[in-house]
């Protein structure tokens, strides 16, 4: 007799029908809820803290996704994984995909060979370096990483920056922003740089895009990202690196301009230095040093007129000397290590750099370091 009953039309569509209605009224909740799963993290807990932020070329190769939930994105991080102890000096890295270590590992980043050097703040101090260092290049973006690091109480930041972040009009250029613009938005405010970059235009998301159907693709990164946690802790990997690196260009265009610049002079007005002094007095009293970070220098054609890829040289020395210029206007710490490391050092950009490069920046920055404590 069940049998019978289960079989008939009227079953199914009474069936089918209960199961709609909670599957629209689940994703009604959670639209309306509108939870912050990202805060809800594996790492730190089950699986070791990532040793930088998730960013991913190949996730099935490197155990890693590129996420852009700025709260999934810390909670991962072994900067979450406990708070800062009273003998812990603690110093965040901020900048741009070199600071972040591409085509390195994780042990044989900037952070990571700071961290080697054992240096020491005082006698009961001991330095402990955190790499924020995120892909792409603008100041902002490391702004709005900073903005969060910050909750994390550090006592030092190291900012490397080099001038392909600072035109104004590469400032939102950015995945990590265009994904975040309430975020960014809030940002512009809080540094009051509304006149200087033009806040993006946004409007909430509705109820289709918060529901479970609307953020499918993010909870299932999401997802994909807690599980790898498993591979993580087990091989250390989260970064692939291929066998054959492509070298970085030493032949060079005869092009001159930057950013539609052209010589004699660089416009300082055009490039980002407001959102440095913005950021550094969100960041008081936590010190900020800046570090003019090491590039490649070509010696192959057209090298008399350009230094690499990014720069006419015009453009790069007038950055340099603006660049001095606003530090010592604004009383800032400035490290110059442009041309710190030999041209043999660096793989498939201008700007990243081999272990061995990473490591002889390291070593200049924790002696830097130890001078800049004995000046205090």
């Amino acid at each position: 007799m069940n049998e019978k009953v289960h079989s008939t039309p009227i079953f199914w569509i009474r069936a089918a029908t209960k199961g709609l209605v909670l599957f629209i009224a689940i994703n009604v909740l959670f639209a309306i809820s509108n939870p912050e799963y990202g805060n809800l993290s594996l790492y730190n807990t089950l699986f070791a803290g990532r040793l930088r932020l998730p960013y991913s070329d190949q996730p099935s190769e490197s155990y890693n996704v590129t996420i852009t939930d700025l709260n999934a994105m810390f909670a991962s991080h072994v900067l979450a994984a406990s708070p800062k102890s009273a003998n812990e000096y603690r110093v965040l890295l901020i900048g741009d995909s070199a600071t972040w270590g591409y085509l390195l590992p994780p042990d044989q980043t900037l952070a990571a060979f700071l961290n080697r050097a054992n240096l020491r703040a005082s006698q009961t101090q001991s330095m402990t370096f955190y790499n924020l260092g995120y892909p792409v290049m603008s100041l902002l973006k490391d702004a709005l990483i900073l903005e969060r690091g910050l909750d994390y109480q550090p006592d030092l930041v190291l900012w490397l920056i080099t001038l392909e972040s600072f035109p104004l009009e590469k400032q939102l250029y950015s995945p990590l922003l265009e994904k975040n613009p309430s975020e960014v938005l809030q940002l512009i405010d809080t540094l009051k740089l509304s006149e200087t970059i033009p806040p993006p235009q946004i409007s909430p998301p509705n109820l289709w895009q918060r529901s479970l159907i609307g953020q499918r693709k993010p909870l299932a990164d999401w997802l994909r990202f807690q599980l790898y946690g498993f591979l993580w802790t087990a091989t250390r990997v989260d970064h692939h690196i291929p066998d054959e690196i492509p070298e970085r260009q030493a032949d060079l265009s005869a092009e001159i301009n930057f950013y539609r610049q052209q010589p004699p002079k660089l416009n300082p007005n055009q490039l980002a230095f407001e959102v440095i002094e913005a950021t550094i007095r969100l960041a008081s009293p936590t010190p900020v040093i800046l570090i003019n970070e090491p590039m490649f220098i070509s010696s192959g054609l057209n090298s008399e007129i350009r230094y690499n890829f990014y720069y006419p040289r015009w453009a790069y020395d007038q950055y340099r000397e603006a660049l001095a210029n606003f530090c010592q206007a604004h009383s800032l710490t400035c490290w110059d290590i442009w041309n710190l490391i030999p041209p043999n050092e660096f793989t498939n950009t201008a700007i990243h750099m081999t272990a061995q490069g990473t490591a002889q920046t390291a070593q200049w920055i924790a002696s830097a370091l130890e001078n800049w404590f004995q000046s205090r």
